[in-house]
C-alpha cells in the first residue's frame, strides 16, 4: 500500500484529542510550537451529540436487543447517562480476552475522546501512592512525587475551574480551588455520624469541575466544560499555531534509521483507508492509556525495521485498573429532593483513604475512597414504587490495584481489524489483595450506611423496571465487584521508573534511548493509586510539555 507523506514537519505531533491530549496541544501551541493533534475519531456535531434523552435512550435499546451492538459498553452504568454514539463499538474496533479473564476497554473515538463523558472528579495523588513501594514493600516508587506535580496540578485546577474545600490531609493534598459545592441534608446527617464514629475518617466535599453532564449546547457554549473541546484543545485552536487531524488512526511510531530518533507518526484514514506518514520533531502520545500501549509495542524492532527496543521487557505489562464496589442505598423515611442535587465533579461526596495509612492494618496492601451521594437522585415516578418512601443513595468505593507484570497487552499474532491494524489482546485479573479489598469495601459501605437507617439494595427492589429490568440487575452484579477496565480507570503497560531495565519512559515522560518520544497519559503510571486519574495525568502532561518547549520554544 503506498503511504502518502506530507511535506510539511510540525514542531510536535500529539497523538489523542481528549483531556491529556487538548492539554498537550495547549501548552506547547500556547508556548508558540506548530502542534499537529490526531484524532481517530471524526468531529461531532454539538447539538447533535448532546441532549437527546429520549434518542438516546432508543439508540441504547437498539443495540442491546436488537444488533447486539456495544455490550460490553452496556455493562457500564454511565453509559445510560450518555450518548452511545460516543463510546467506540468493538465490532469496529476488537479486542481479545482470554476466556476466563474478561476485560472492559471503554473508548471513545471522536474529537474530546472521553472527556466527552468524564464525570468531571479531581484529586491529586500523594505521595502515600507515589512512593508507596517505600512504604509496603511492594513494586517500585515512581521516580517523581507530589512536589514535582504541585506547579502543574495548580496551573490544570485553576484553568478547569475546579471547586473543592481545603480540607489539610496528607492522602489528599490541597489544590487551588474555587469555593466548594455543598452536602446535602442526608449527606451532612451521615458526616456528622461517621466523624462521630470513626474520627480518623473527614468525609469531605467532593473536588471537581461543577458542570452538568446533560449539557445542552447553545451558539455561546456548544460543549459542555467538562470536556477538552470547550478547555484545553479549545485553548490551543485559538493561538493559530495548533492543526486538528480527525479520523487518523495512528499506526505505530516511526523511526529515522540513522539516529533511531522518532521523525513522526504513520496513520490510516479512517473514512478513506489510505494511509499516511507526518513528521515532527517531537512525539507525544496521549491516545489514552491503552491506546498509546497499542501504538508502542507496534513501534517496537520487532515490528518494524528501526524501531525502538524495549530492553526492560516491561512495555504492555503492569496493566491496572481501580478495583470497585459499588452499592445502591435506600434510606426509608428521608425526604426527596424537590429537584434532585448534581452527582457529578464537584458535587458529591467522598471519604478519601482511611486504610492502611498508619502502617499495615488491614488484610489487604494499599487503601481506597469513597464517593457517592443522598438526595441526588430522585425516584421514578410513584406507580413503579414497590417500597414506602424515602430516598436512595449511591456508594461507591474505588481502591488500588497492585502493579504485577502478568497484567499485560499484548499484540495478536495474525489478527488485524477492519483498517489493517493490529488487534490488542489484554490478559489482566484481579489479585488476592483487590478480592480483599473488595470485601472489605462492602463490609464498610454497609457499616456507614446502617449508621443513619440505610440499608443496600437493588434498583429493581426499589421499582417496577420494565424492559432493560434484567439489564440493570445485571450491571448491579457487575459493579459490586467491577472487572478490569470496567471502572474506565485503566493505567499502566508504559510505566515510567529511573532507569532503562525498570521501566519503559523516564522521569520526564521521554521514551529510554528516544528523548523525542513522549508517553503522557495513563500508560506512564508506575501505580495506579486509589484516586480519579485524569487531573494527575493532566499535570503529568503539562510537566512533559514544559521540558519538552524549553527545548524547542522559538528564539
Amino acid at each position: 500500500m503506498s503511504v502518502q507523506r506530507s511535506p510539511e514537519e510540525y514542531d510536535a505531533i500529539v497523538v489523542g484529542s481528549g483531556a491529556n491530549g487538548g492539554v498537550a496541544a495547549m501548552e506547547l501551541a500556547e508556548r508558540g510550537l506548530k502542534v499537529l493533534v490526531l484524532e481517530a475519531g471524526p468531529q461531532r456535531d454539538p447539538f447533535a451529540a448532546q441532549g437527546h434523552d429520549v434518542q438516546e435512550m432508543i439508540r441504547r435499546l437498539w443495540r442491546l436487543y436488537v444488533t447486539g451492538r456495544q455490550t460490553r459498553q452496556a455493562m457500564h452504568g454511565g453509559y445510560w447517562d450518555s450518548n452511545p454514539d460516543l463510546l467506540v463499538d468493538d465490532l469496529d474496533h476488537p479486542y481479545t480476552t482470554p476466556p476466563d479473564k474478561p476485560y472492559f476497554w471503554l473508548r471513545g473515538h471522536q474529537v474530546g475522546g472521553r472527556s466527552m463523558t468524564w464525570g468531571g472528579v479531581t484529586l491529586r495523588l500523594s505521595d502515600y501512592e507515589f512512593k508507596a513501594a517505600s512504604r509496603d514493600g511492594f513494586g517500585m516508587d515512581w521516580p517523581i512525587g507530589h512536589d514535582d506535580l504541585a506547579p502543574h496540578y495548580s496551573r490544570i485546577e485553576r484553568f478547569l475551574k475546579v471547586h473543592g474545600n481545603r480540607d489539610g490531609l496528607p492522602q489528599l493534598p490541597d489544590g487551588d480551588f474555587l469555593p466548594p459545592s455543598g452536602f446535602t441534608p442526608g449527606e451532612l446527617k451521615l458526616k456528622e455520624q461517621i466523624e462521630a464514629q470513626w474520627p480518623d475518617r473527614p468525609m469531605i466535599i467532593s473536588r471537581g469541575i461543577h458542570a452538568r453532564r446533560h449539557h445542552k449546547p447553545t451558539q455561546e457554549e456548544p460543549w459542555s466544560g467538562l470536556s477538552s473541546n470547550a478547555t484545553s484543545l479549545a485553548a490551543a485552536l485559538a493561538t493559530g499555531n495548533a492543526t486538528l487531524r480527525t479520523d487518523a488512526l495512528v499506526s505505530h511510531v516511526v523511526f529515522d534509521p540513522d539516529s533511531r530518533k522518532a521523525r513522526g507518526v504513520a496513520f490510516v484514514d479512517r473514512v478513506g483507508k489510505t494511509t499516511h506518514e507526518v513528521r515532527a520533531k517531537v512525539v507525544l502520545l496521549c491516545a489514552s492509556t491503552l491506546g498509546s500501549v497499542k501504538i508502542l509495542l507496534n513501534s517496537t524492532s520487532e515490528r518494524q525495521p528501526g524501531g525502538f527496543d524495549d530492553d526492560s521487557d516491561t512495555l504492555g505489562r503492569y496493566l491496572m485498573d481501580h478495583v470497585s464496589s459499588m452499592s445502591q442505598v435506600f434510606f426509608p423515611g428521608m425526604a426527596e429532593p424537590d429537584e434532585p442535587f448534581e452527582m457529578l465533579g464537584s458535587d458529591s461526596f467522598f471519604l478519601p483513604r482511611f486504610q492502611n495509612l498508619q502502617g499495615q492494618d488491614r488484610p489487604f496492601l494499599r487503601g481506597y475512597g469513597l464517593w457517592g451521594g443522598i438526595q441526588r437522585a430522585s425516584f421514578l415516578p410513584d406507580f413503579l414504587r414497590k417500597v414506602e418512601p424515602g430516598c436512595i443513595g449511591t456508594f461507591t468505593a474505588h481502591g488500588e490495584t497492585l502493579p504485577r507484570a502478568e497484567n499485560r497487552a499484548t499484540l495478536e499474532a495474525e489478527a488485524v481489524d477492519a483498517w489493517g491494524l493490529p488487534v490488542l489482546h489484554i490478559d489482566c485479573e484481579l489479585s488476592d489483595n483487590e478480592l480483599a479489598m473488595a470485601k472489605d469495601m462492602r463490609s464498610e459501605i454497609e457499616a456507614m450506611a446502617a449508621l443513619i437507617g440505610g440499608r443496600c439494595v437493588s434498583l429493581t427492589d426499589l421499582f417496577h423496571v420494565p424492559v432493560v429490568g434484567t439489564h440493570i440487575r445485571k450491571i448491579e452484579d457487575a459493579m459490586r465487584l467491577s472487572a478490569p477496565g470496567l471502572y474506565i480507570h485503566e493505567v499502566g503497560g508504559a510505566r515510567m521508573g529511573d532507569a532503562p531495565g525498570n521501566s519503559v519512559v523516564n522521569p520526564r515522560n521521554q521514551v529510554w534511548g528516544v528523548p523525542n518520544l513522549l508517553v503522557t497519559d495513563g500508560a506512564c503510571w508506575t501505580s495506579a493509586g486509589w484516586q480519579n486519574p485524569t487531573l494527575t495525568q493532566m499535570a503529568i502532561t503539562a510537566r512533559a510539555c514544559a521540558f519538552v518547549a524549553d527545548e524547542l520554544a522559538p528564539g
